[in-house]
């Protein structure tokens, strides 16, 4: 089978194709035919070892100190059964399948366990965008719904609403009963308005200071704010979420965690085989749907992971 290697950290050309044996199969595993991956804001800094502030240490420790720890990289997948071990009852072989994995996803088989963070693929999405859907889909709905626990009729403000994250974290309020408000670039307007946003404003037009006390939640998913620039923007009891791991996030976070006013969030969504269920079934109900940039052959990934890099919808 073809995969990729990857023996060293740097731009997309430390990418290569090779041809190796397929994966072993233990009893309780599974094997699958992957029909699309995802290059995701992780699998690129996974590639580079772009770890941003304080998680530079740990992102290195996880994935590699000094080259990476997988030399097959790859995240997300979608694709078809093709194989499954003596004790498999959970799939068969045909099943269509999606799920996310620690690495391995850039070849054309995969073997995972039955019990890992894979799922049978809703019908309503094709391999693609069930590949596509859930590094966004886990996070944004690990941060709206558990960490900010948004309500009904709640303002909620999302920051880069047209990324991998924004765009299902748009959905994701909207499914919750929020009334959002978009920023992205004004070609993305369109989109984000149809996911969800009820306004949309444009980055330079974000005036915090003149929003005293309108929004319930913030969530910045670039990580271009502090919570200084948006507490004067959160309502009383308004929440404020980052992606960006920082040393003045972690402060905020300590320092607010025992009131009821203003708050400053962070977590880490790992996954698991239950929230990527409730990921399909949002998906199957057509209350999620991811957006394809590009779609390219394995053959292309470096050239996928470049394209990637460069200015998007956000």
């Amino acid at each position: 089978m073809r995969a990729a290697l990857q023996t060293r950290y740097g731009s997309p050309d430390v990418l290569h194709l090779i041809d190796r044996d397929a994966p072993a199969l233990g009893p309780r595993e599974i094997r699958v035919r992957v029909r699309a991956s995802a290059v995701t804001r992780g699998d690129r800094r996974l590639r580079a070892a772009d770890f941003p502030g304080i998680g530079w240490l740990p992102g290195r420790l996880v994935s590699g100190l000094f080259r990476p720890r997988h030399r097959t990289p790859g995240t997300v997948f979608a694709g078809q059964v093709e194989a499954v071990g003596a004790e498999i009852t959970r799939f068969a072989v045909g099943d269509d399948v999606f799920g996310q994995v620690d690495a391995g996803a850039y070849a054309e088989q995969l073997t995972l366990p039955e019990d890992g963070i894979v799922t049978h693929m809703p019908a309503t999405l094709d391999y693609a965008e069930a590949a596509a859907t859930p590094y966004g889909a886990l996070t944004a709905l690990k941060f709206m719904k558990d960490l900010a626990q948004v309500q009904p009729d709640e303002r909620v403000l999302i920051i880069g609403a047209a990324g991998g994250v924004g765009r299902f974290a748009v959905q994701i309020a909207r499914h919750l009963g929020a009334e959002i408000t978009a920023v992205c670039r004004p070609r993305s307007f369109l989109l984000a308005q149809r996911l969800g946003a009820t306004h949309t404003l444009a980055p330079e037009q974000l005036d915090l200071d003149a929003l005293a006390g309108r929004y319930d939640v913030i969530f910045d998913t670039p990580g271009v704010t502090r919570f200084t620039q948006v507490r004067q923007a959160l309502t009383a009891r308004g929440r404020y979420l980052t992606l960006s791991l920082s040393v003045n996030v972690l402060w905020h976070m300590m320092r607010t965690r025992r009131g009821q006013g203003r708050r400053a969030l962070f977590g880490i969504a790992l996954g698991s085989k239950a929230e990527l269920e409730a990921v399909g079934d949002l998906a199957a109900q057509g209350v999620i749907h991811p957006v394809i940039a590009h779609r390219l052959p394995l053959d292309q990934l470096a050239e996928a992971h470049d394209r990637a890099a460069r200015p998007g919808l956000e």
